[in-house]
């Protein structure tokens, strides 16, 4: 067996302050590096930043400045990260295809690749017909050019293997911790009583259903209001459109990094209402399920499998408003899903099966 050293590329770096892609580097690679493993995490820094290297939980940290702010700046830095870690015999996991035509330079170094192949970004709305064509393309050279495949929901595994890579893919979705109890003075700021308001976490762009969303709340007057968190521009239409249709009840709390603080307003919300309509297992989501939340997702492939049978669903405004009737009064039922949620999440988006089958994979491409 060669030595189990891994560097892993496609995330802004850890510790985490940005999404899921890096939520599961900073859960992984301490938990590998507990495990004998040595791991390197490239970070993505600003360009007023200065490179340096240092460690965190015993992984090593490549921080590395770009030249430019934006898109611009992150292809700097996965073009700058591939070459780097191409000239270092170990094994390499990219979180994420975008920047896939970089991947063949892997393989003229001959050197091990894992790929996590997110979600079916060539489909989002918010990108042009050329991005999305670079996003298709990227997705077909990742496939072919990596050692392995992992998938984080059973319709990209379903994907994959229709593009023929059934037997170079593993499935393995996100991990998500258990949130039993969490503090209520997180809430005060926002004025807000446990089990006493709706609940949006994400990105303001159409896939995510945000102004669906913010229309059915507002839609009659209620007794508890929907908190959206989110970083609203006042300069782009979307965000604009999304603010003049919420009524009174719907209050924007902007964007929140802090865990704890998303951990309680998850834990503490009557109902968590995700509207992503493309992807795969979001973490999100998955996180709301760890948290006790009870979820009213969009009706999608994605969605369905991992909220679980007893989430509540909704394909449009007009069924939000619906759904939102028929379950925000009713405590029994609020009471079923959390308790649902919470076997949703045992079953299927624990850390401690999502990390060993990561390691598997892992194992598998040093043997091969």
């Amino acid at each position: 067996m060669r030595a189990r050293r891994l560097r892993i590329l496609g995330s802004r770096g850890i510790p985490n302050r940005h999404g899921g892609f890096e939520a599961c580097a900073q859960q992984l690679a301490p938990w590998l590096v507990a495990r004998g493993w040595e791991v390197t995490v490239y970070c993505q820094e600003p360009p007023h930043a200065v490179a340096s290297r240092d460690t965190w939980r015993g992984v090593a940290l490549e921080h590395v400045p770009t030249p430019y702010a934006g898109s611009l700046g992150s292809l700097w830095f996965d073009a700058w990260t591939t070459r780097h870690a191409a000239r270092h015999d170990d094994l390499i996991l990219t979180l994420g295809f975008n920047t896939a035509v970089l991947f063949p330079w892997y393989a003229l170094r001959r050197r091990r690749h894992v790929v996590n192949m997110d979600g079916v970004e060539w489909r989002r709305g918010k990108w042009s017909r050329a991005v999305r064509g670079w996003f298709w393309i990227n997705s077909w050279v990742a496939g072919y050019a990596a050692d392995h495949l992992i998938a984080d929901h059973p319709a990209i595994a379903s994907l994959l293997a229709d593009r023929g890579w059934q037997t170079r893919t593993t499935m393995v979705p996100y991990g998500a911790d258990r949130v039993i109890d969490a503090a209520t003075a997180p809430l005060e700021a926002w004025h807000l009583a446990p089990r006493g308001y709706g609940l949006v976490i994400a990105r303001p762009e159409p896939e995510n259903s945000v102004l669906e969303i913010v229309r059915a709340w507002s839609a009659v007057p209620r007794p508890w209001p929907l908190v959206v968190l989110g970083a609203y521009e006042p300069s782009h239409p979307y965000h604009v459109a999304v603010r003049a249709a919420a009524g009174p009840d719907v209050r924007f709390a902007g964007a929140v990094y802090d865990p704890a603080v998303v951990q309680a307003l998850r834990h503490h919300a009557r109902l968590y209402i995700h509207g992503h309509t493309v992807g795969g297992t979001n973490p999100s989501l998955v996180e709301a399920l760890g948290a006790g939340s009870p979820v009213l997702a969009h009706d999608n492939v994605f969605n369905r499998w991992v909220a679980g049978p007893e989430a509540r669903f909704f394909a449009d405004e007009a069924t939000c408003v619906r759904a939102l009737a028929d379950v925000l009064g009713d405590e029994a039922a609020l009471d079923r899903m959390r308790t649902a949620s919470y076997a949703r999440q045992a079953d299927a988006f624990t850390w401690e099966t999502v990390l060993p089958a990561y390691e598997a994979v892992l194992l598998a491409a040093l043997d091969a």
